[in-house]
């Protein structure tokens, strides 16, 4: 194993598995508090009582909430603490959980029940590229650096701009941080199952919004 995919004496792939599972599990339940009128800052109150429902150790990154026109945001940029969520609106969700010493990174994006049929689209944009890459990954064991290659391909393909500054990380037992591997648009060889988190983020080509998805690079891939 290179010393970019490189894990503590308490790593186990089955407790990966098991924070990953836990964290989709939360991110289900933020969705089902997300309404018309919320604000980002209530959603992430609201996400903590969710955290502690499930037994959650501790966030390895801030609770993201991106609403409306705030989707267009990378993590690292501050949104506009006004918008709240519409009847007609898109939204997306971006945790970092702890789960058993182990590390989960997942995010995805929904559409209101009233939102235009361009916002459904590009939430269901966001997923479809993410399977395409990940499929990419299984199939023909591209490198992190091809992956994003093939992922902006894609997206513009599919009539989506393609935000060249998401270039995913890795995961581990906390805290992965520690091992300094840098980004998995960086990584010139296969990234192994397990250990690394694809994130995609999209946006609509003229109008004012977006999408995100993120997993765990996780399955059978090419030796």
């Amino acid at each position: 194993m290179s010393l970019r995919e490189a894990v503590g004496n308490r790593f186990d792939p089955a407790r990966m598995q098991y924070a990953r599972t836990q964290s989709w599990v939360a991110l289900e339940r933020i969705r089902e508090r997300m309404r018309p009128g919320i604000g980002e800052e209530e959603a992430r109150a609201q996400a903590l009582q969710v955290f502690g429902e499930l037994g959650m150790e501790r966030l390895w990154h801030p609770v993201i909430i991106r609403i409306g026109a705030n989707t267009l945001k990378t993590y690292r940029e501050r949104s506009d603490p006004a918008v709240r969520l519409g009847e007609d609106d898109i939204y997306f969700i971006d945790l970092g959980l702890v789960f058993d010493g182990h590390e989960g990174d997942v995010g995805d994006t929904f559409a209101t029940t009233g939102a235009s049929p361009e916002r459904q689209a590009c939430a269901e944009a966001a997923r479809t590229l993410f399977g395409e890459v990940a499929q990419a990954w299984r199939n023909e064991g591209l490198s992190g650096r091809a992956l994003y290659e093939f992922a902006a391909e894609r997206a513009q393909a599919m009539g989506w701009r393609f935000n060249h500054a998401i270039k995913g990380h890795r995961l581990g037992d906390y805290p992965h941080a520690l091992h300094k591997a840098g980004d998995l648009g960086t990584l010139d060889r296969t990234p192994s199952s397990g250990l690394w988190v694809l994130e995609i983020q999209i946006a609509h080509p003229t109008e004012p919004f977006g999408a995100f998805y993120e997993d765990l690079l996780a399955g059978p891939a090419p030796a």
